[in-house]
């Protein structure tokens, strides 16, 4: 294969790769509306340290375990967010008054 061969093979890869993450996402988001539902907190680091030790395990390279942590570590920040952003539209659902 030539670059240009490489480079469409690592564009589909991309592509793949948004798609898997907006997948992932959109679990992040029924996560956040179900641990407002049960009140539990959004930051839990016992469940962040295994996804991070999980995501070592499967590693196989060329990347460094450092680089997957890394990797990960922003992943499940932005999950974070996703997570927030659902607990914070539950809580305004939950302040509505009833119709």
């Amino acid at each position: 294969m030539n670059i240009e061969d490489w480079r469409r093979k690592i564009d589909e890869i991309d592509r793949k790769l948004v798609e898997l993450l907006n997948e992932r996402s959109r679990c992040a988001l029924e996560i956040g509306r179900l641990k407002h539902a049960a009140s539990l907190p959004l930051y839990q680091p016992e469940r962040e340290r295994e996804v991070l030790e999980a995501a070592e395990r499967a590693n196989r390279g060329p990347l460094p375990d450092t680089a997957i942590r890394r990797l990960f570590e922003r992943i499940l920040d932005e999950a974070r967010s996703v997570e927030r952003l659902a607990m914070h539209e539950a809580e305004d659902t939950d302040r509505r008054p009833p119709k």
